[in-house]
């Protein structure tokens, strides 16, 4: 149950929105094994008036990816080649033959599985409940 937030600049029309959330579901459920059902992807475009690397405002395409999954269920390779992939695809689809910003970011943030949860239940408690099932 994975959750993207991507910021991005310079400001975006709604498909171009639509493309990016669609294709880092895909590589969220492709590369890290989550499921697309219950994967969020919140959007947020900024001028470049409000975006700031060494003090100047960004010159091109920038963007910063932070996506939070539970601790635990990825390897190191998992998230590396979901960081590779998704830089790659902001790339391709802000950069419009011009470079990302150098200081574009993909961050993968891992949560204590008794941090957060959805449906008001938090993923512990569904691992439990999958295992008593089970058992």
């Amino acid at each position: 149950m994975p959750t993207l937030q991507l910021k991005i600049s310079p400001l975006q029309n709604p498909s171009r929105c639509q493309s990016l959330a669609r294709a880092l579901t895909e590589l969220s459920a492709q590369l890290l094994g989550k499921r697309q059902e219950v994967t969020a992807v919140m959007i947020e475009d900024l001028p470049a008036t409000r975006w700031h690397v060494g003090g100047r405002e960004v010159q091109g395409p920038t963007a910063c990816l932070e996506i939070s999954i539970t601790q635990g269920t990825n390897t190191a390779q998992e998230k590396a080649a979901f960081i590779a992939a998704a830089f790659a695809e902001l790339q391709t689809q802000l950069g419009a033959g011009q470079a990302l910003e150098p200081a574009s970011y993909v961050i993968v943030r891992e949560v204590p599985a008794t941090d957060w949860g959805y449906g008001g239940q938090t993923q512990a408690a569904r691992k439990r409940a999958g295992a008593a099932a089970k058992g």
